[in-house]
Formats: structure tokens, C-alpha cells, sequence
């Protein structure tokens, strides 16, 4: 009589009625569905076929219990009543994973440790001796689970997860896992597709992932076959000769089904490295007669012409962006996918896997089926389409082979004042000759944002938005979705391609608050086909623009009239710029004439910066010095020996810095008091102190007004561009009295 045994199939979320269907095709009693998972009873031969054949599943546990379980007592009297010793050797290797707490039991971690210690102590009991304790490679892996005060004991089958095939030792940059993308084939109808001869097309094939599992498919070949080992071989209840006939049986159906005419499986990918990976698990996967890669742009997707191909299915997962800016780019792809399949594939099948559904209204389709599943912890979906004359939607179709450009009412709305402000500041900056400008500054409310335009020297136009932090009451939904507005406007008005536009979220502070410019962005955007860094010319200055890698671009645009003031200044003058960043105002002040000129940072990014930008101005470098140092210290030095010595001052502080290369924390407000005074020492007779900062409440010190000549020059420097915010920056003027 054949003994049968309770089992777990573990799979992704959202893959579980397909698993069942799996596991019953695969000759299993299915039990009950629970989230991730789903139990099955069945002879041991049973177990062995599901890992060799599942293309769904992660692990497959042997159950051997369950047992009331309230404090770690119980814990451990329930786990050292299992006769381990017919599992595993007392000289093996052991390894116990615990999950789940209660209200005695509150870390897993001590859940764990409890449990290990029972399996130890059970097997020192009945054999004197005890296994060691290692998670990599282990004989058994044991597997607990606490949830309601019931504890569920099994032992791991599989060792690895099942998703681990074998042949994936090259991924891409965000791989999809071999079961996800089974469960995307089988929910696109892939087998059936095969079975008629049709074709299986990934226009953005990554490492290969889906080409590989469909080709699996669709020659019979067991997804476990190319895998190493199993947990359960080294298991003491291992039956050896049952798994050796079903490895066998699946030798078998692998080669009658290498020697049949498999369907035409083609990816494209527009990364040349990326499909270098996929050309190795390919071939690792024994695949290559049947599975071919090549490097195409989606613009270029077509139907193979090599030999006839019969229609089937086009599944892809492409890019879906974590940032706006990301988001937006890819809205061309999607639009040029959308567009190629209307095109090219009529009669066909397309499924598009994304975490990102909304982009997918961009190719212009009607999807007549949706899944939800999820990749990893991303809630996603499988938005299946038949291609054929009613297919398209009419939505996010572009003429003459243009992305779409038709925007929401809202939208609308954002692009029609940014139509007036590019007739208005537009206007004034080609007049007189301005290069960088800032178009758009929270002109309504809703759209909280600043939008600067920058022109290379090449003629380029590139955009950059900040966003400003939405108030709390906002939904973090509503507020991305105003900004997505707010950019699809910006590269409609100013005909912009997404890569030319960068997107940055921050708060609504000034451009030095808290030291943020010297913060390098961890997750960069990055442009398809340009460097990072561009020139562009202040006044006949050319200075470098990053709109991509730092919180701020190298020019701080507010400070243009400043700067221009400098200049008008600077003739024979020797120049101190303090907190230089990344020293434009010197430039300016070169060009203006300056004899010498001293420029202190403590960032090494930016003087690095300031150094190209000297270079490009060709500034003879042994008369303008960058210093790197903290300028607090630097300042303090300099009263011993540089008392007298420059006749311009340009101190432009952050409103609060705190940062680790500083002795102390500089607080604006508080402070500026002692740094005008220690300026002013370093001043000749005659000299002047250009005095700048963010602060929107500063107010000067009265000591200071009593003891210099003091003159605010906010409003005279504060060009049209800025008019509409007068409190984004404060220009004091200050020389000594009488």
C-alpha cells in the first residue's frame, strides 16, 4: 500500500491557483490555498516530481507536525518530540529557519535558537552525538512556523528555491525570477501557442529570463534537470530509486523534445551587455539551437523575416522606473512599443508585465485581460492584448511616428502658463542674451515646483525641476501625479525629449540649506546617449552644468545679477570668495578684470569643479587659488596673517550647515554677525564685502549697521526671472565707515 505524506508548495505571491493547477496536473490531491503557498498530499515519488517538473513552485516541505505552541516550553517539548534522528545523521549538518511570533515568543530569532537546541538535544539523546549547525549547504533543512499559537513543523526538500534553476549565472539589472516569468507565460497562453507553432518575441528580453523558461515550455524540459543537487538526496528517508527513474523519464522527454522543430523564440534588446548575459544562460540552459538574442532598439521591433513565423506572443517586462523622471523617459518606450505592435504584429498576442501599469496606457492599446501579481514585495501587473484593427484605444497614439503629446486638462492647464512665462522671461532672457533661467516657480499653487531652463553651447535646451515637498495633507499619489503633469507640460512647451529633462524631489528650502549641495544623488539620472555634464555662458563666461548627479547643477541662478555685480567690481581688485562652491562668481569676477583671487570650499566635488571651470575660462592658475578648507577655520587663520589683504569680499554662506568637516555647527542668523566682522579685517582701506544668504526672516545685526557702512542690495539684484519670490536671497553691501 503506497504511504502518503502531507506537503507545501511554497511560490510567489499571486501564483497560487496556478500552482494548484500545476500540482494537480502533476498527479497531486490539492488541498488548501494560503497566501504564498498551497497543501498537497501525495506518495514521496510525488514530492520528487514537483521539484524536478514545478515551474511555479519555491520549496516543497515534507510536513511531519503541527502542536499547540504558547510559550518556549511548548516550543521546545513540541520540536524534541519529533524523532529527528530518522531525518538526519548525528555527524550531519543541520540548519533551522523560524518564522512567526506570539505573545510569549515575541523575536523569531529566539524562536529559532529554541528549536535548534531541541533538534540538538533530541539527537545527542538517541545517538551521543550531535550534527553541526550551518545554513550553507545543510543535510536538513528544518522549517518552523508560528502563527496563532499553532506550530507547524516540515523539513525542506528542495534545499536552494526551485526559481533557481541553474543555468542564470548572469542577470540583468533587475532580473526577473525563472518562476514569475513561468507564470507569465503560462497566464499569456504560451503553451497552447507552442502547441500550434507560434511564435514567442521579447522586445526588451533583459538576461533572458522568458526566452529561456518558454523554450523550456515548449521542448518538455523539466525546469529542475539543470539543477545540481536537491535537499532531499542527502535526507535519511531518501528513496534514491524513485528519483532516479523520474530523473531518467525526464532525460527522455528532454531529448525527444530537443529533436523537435521548436517555434521561432527571438529577444531583442537595445543594452549590447546585457544580452551577453543572456547568451550565456542561454547556452548554460543547452538552448542555443533554439533560442537567439540581438541587439535592436524597440523602435526597430519587427516580425523575424529569416524564415516564415507564425503569429503567437509578444511578453515583455520592460523598465517601469522607481523616480518620475525615470517614469516619464520611459513613457516614449512604451509609446514606441505600442506603436511597433499596432504596426508590425497584427494577429498577435502581446503581454506586458510591469510595477507600473499607468505607462502602459502610453502604447495606445486596450488590454482585454489584467493579473495581479507581484514581483518580489512590487505589487504588478500582467496586462494581456490581441493586436488586431479595434486593439488600439486611441489614447497616447502619436503622427508620423512622434510619441504621443496630448495632455490631461490639468496638464493643459500647467502648459498654458508656462506658454505665458516663456512669452514673458523667455522673451527678456534671448534679449539679453541669457543662457539659464528660471521659467516657472510654484505659479499655481497646486503645482508646486521650480522649473529652470538651460541652453548648452551647443544649442541644446535642457530643463530641471525641483519639485518643492508637498504639504502633509497632500496623498503622496495626487502630488506625483501633479508633478507628472507638470512634466509632460514642461516637454510639451519647450519640445523637449524625456532626456533632456531632470527631475529632482526636495524640500522647500534655498539653495545652500544644510549643506544638501555636497550630497551626491545615490540613485543618479542618467541620459541614454549623453555625458552628464554640459557648458553653457553667463555674460561670456562658460560655466559646467550637472543637472543629473548633485542636488544642485553648479549654478545657482538667482545669484546671476550678483554675480554680474562682482564682475563690474573686480577690475584690479584682488577677490576672497568664501563658500565658492563651485566658484562662478571668481570666474566672473576674472573676466571683470581681477588681479588675484583666493576661493575657500570645504567640499572637494566642488573645488574639483571650480578647477574645470577655471581651466574652460583659461584663468591663469598660479593668480586664482582654490583652497579647500573648512571656511570657519580658514576665516580664523587668515586674521593672523592676511589682515588687509583682498580688496573684494564675496561671502555667500549656507543659512545652516552641521556638516562632519566642520569644527561646528554654522547657523546663519546667529553667526553672521562674528563672519562679517572677521571679513571685514581681511578687507583693504577702501574694500568692499558682497554679503549673501537664503535665509527668507534674516534680519542684519544692528551692531554690525552701526559699525559699518551697511547697504541692502536685494532689490537691485533680483533680475525679472525672480521677481515673482523678492525673498529668494538677501545681497547686503558693506564697507567700513567714513
Amino acid at each position: 500500500m503506497t504511504v502518503e505524506f502531507d506537503f507545501t508548495a511554497t511560490c510567489p505571491k499571486g501564483l497560487e491557483n496556478l500552482l494548484a493547477d500545476e500540482l494537480r496536473a502533476l498527479g497531486a490531491s490539492v488541498g488548501r490555498e494560503q497566501p504564498a503557498a498551497v497543501r498537497f498530499r501525495g506518495p514521496l515519488q510525488l514530492a520528487y516530481r514537483t521539484c524536478l517538473w514545478s515551474r511555479l513552485a519555491n520549496r516543497v516541505l515534507l510536513n511531519l507536525g503541527q502542536a499547540p505552541v504558547r510559550n518556549a516550553e511548548d516550543l521546545y517539548n513540541a520540536v524534541v518530540a519529533v524523532p529527528w534522528e530518522e531525518h538526519i545523521s548525528p555527524t550531519g549538518i543541520l540548519w533551522v529557519q523560524f518564522s512567526g511570533t506570539n505573545r510569549e515568543i515575541r523575536n523569531s530569532q529566539f524562536g529559532g535558537q529554541k528549536a535548534k537546541d531541541a533538534v540538538v538535544d533530541r539527537l545527542r539523546k538517541a545517538t551521543g552525538a550531535r550534527p553541526d549547525v550551518d545554513k550553507r549547504d545543510p543535510d536538513l533543512s528544518v522549517m518552523l512556523r508560528l502563527h496563532r499559537d499553532n506550530l507547524e513543523i516540515a523539513i525542506d526538500l528542495c534545499g536552494d528555491s526551485l526559481h533557481r534553476r541553474g543555468y542564470r549565472t548572469h542577470i540583468g539589472a533587475a532580473p526577473l525570477k525563472e518562476n514569475l516569468a513561468a507564470a507569465l507565460l503560462l497566464r499569456s497562453g504560451w503553451p497552447q501557442i507552442a502547441a500550434e507553432g507560434g511564435a514567442l518575441l521579447d522586445p526588451m528580453c533583459g538576461s533572458g529570463t522568458i526566452l529561456i523558461e518558454g523554450a523550456l515550455m515548449a521542448a518538455d524540459i523539466a525546469p529542475g534537470l539543470l539543477r545540481e543537487s536537491f535537499g532531499f538526496e542527502r535526507w535519511l528517508n531518501h528513496q534514491n530509486d524513485i528519483w532516479l527513474a523520474l530523473r531518467e523519464e525526464a532525460l527522455q522527454r528532454r531529448a525527444a523534445g530537443m529533436e523537435r522543430q521548436l517555434p521561432e523564440i527571438r529577444g531583442y534588446d537595445a543594452d549590447a551587455k546585457v544580452l551577453f548575459a543572456a547568451e550565456s544562460n542561454i547556452a548554460r540552459a543547452g538552448l542555443e539551437r533554439f533560442v537567439r538574442v540581438s541587439c535592436r532598439p524597440v523602435a526597430a521591433f519587427k516580425v523575424p523575416s529569416h524564415r516564415p513565423v507564425k503569429p503567437g506572443l509578444v511578453l515583455t517586462n520592460p523598465p517601469y522606473g522607481e523616480r518620475l523622471g525615470e517614469q516619464e523617459a520611459l513613457r516614449d518606450t512604451y509609446n514606441e512599443l505600442g506603436r511597433q505592435l499596432k504596426q508590425e504584429f497584427r494577429g498577435w498576442r502581446a503581454g506586458i508585465f510591469t510595477g507600473n501599469p499607468e505607462l502602459c496606457h502610453s502604447t495606445g492599446l486596450r488590454s482585454h485581460k489584467q493579473y495581479k501579481l507581484f514581483n518580489g514585495s512590487i505589487p504588478s501587473q500582467l496586462l494581456l492584448f490581441e493586436i488586431h484593427a479595434n486593439s488600439a484605444t486611441g489614447a497616447g497614439q502619436g503622427g508620423e511616428g512622434q510619441p504621443a503629446r496630448v495632455l490631461s486638462e490639468e496638464a493643459q492647464m500647467v502648459a498654458n502658463r508656462l506658454q505665458k512665462n516663456l512669452r514673458n522671461v523667455g522673451k527678456w532672457a534671448n534679449k539679453n542674451g541669457i543662457s539659464c533661467y528660471r521659467l516657472y516657480d510654484a505659479d499655481l499653487p497646486e503645482y508646486s515646483a521650480a522649473i529652470d531652463v538651460y541652453r548648452s553651447l551647443q544649442g541644446e535646451t535642457f530643463a530641471h525641476i525641483q519639485e518643492y515637498r508637498a504639504p502633509a495633507n497632500i496623498p503622496e499619489q495626487k502630488a506625483r501625479a501633479r508633478l507628472s503633469d507638470l512634466v509632460r507640460a514642461t516637454r510639451q512647451v519647450l519640445e523637449l525629449s524625456p532626456r533632456n529633462v531632470s527631475i529632482k524631489e526636495r524640500r522647500r528650502h534655498s539653495h545652500k540649506d544644510s549643506g544638501s549641495q555636497y550630497q551626491k544623488r545615490e540613485q543618479q539620472q542618467k541620459r541614454e546617449g549623453n555625458t552628464q555634464a554640459f557648458w553653457v555662458d553667463e555674460y561670456g563666461a562658460q560655466l559646467e552644468i550637472n543637472l543629473w548627479d548633485y542636488l544642485d547643477t553648479g549654478l545657482f541662478l538667482d545669484h546671476r545679477p550678483v554675480r554680474q555685480y562682482l564682475r563690474k567690481l573686480a577690475n584690479g581688485k584682488k577677490l576672497l570668495n568664501l563658500f565658492c562652491y563651485t566658484a562662478t562668481a571668481t570666474v566672473q569676477a576674472a573676466l571683470g578684470g581681477c588681479s588675484e583671487s583666493t576661493s575657500v570650499d570645504m567640499s572637494k566635488t566642488y573645488q574639483a569643479w571650480g578647477q574645470r571651470n577655471f581651466r574652460q575660462n583659461s584663468m591663469d592658475p598660479y593668480r586664482h587659488q582654490l583652497i579647500e578648507a573648512d571656511c570657519l577655520q580658514w576665516l580664523e587663520a587668515a586674521q593672523q596673517n592676511r589682515r588687509g589683504h583682498f580688496d573684494l569680499i564675496f561671502l555667500d554662506p549656507p543659512t545652516f550647515s552641521n556638516s562632519a568637516k566642520m569644527r561646528g555647527v554654522l547657523d546663519i542668523q546667529r553667526d553672521h554677525a562674528n563672519l562679517i566682522r572677521q571679513c571685514m579685517a581681511l578687507l583693504a582701506p577702501g574694500g568692499t564685502l558682497v554679503f549673501s544668504n537664503n535665509l527668507r526672516s534674516f534680519k542684519m545685526d544692528e551692531e554690525i549697521e552701526g559699525e559699518f557702512a551697511v547697504e541692502n542690495l536685494s532689490g537691485q539684484l533680483l533680475d525679472k526671472d525672480f521677481q515673482r519670490n523678492p525673498k529668494i536671497h538677501n545681497v547686503w553691501q558693506v564697507r567700513k565707515a567714513g
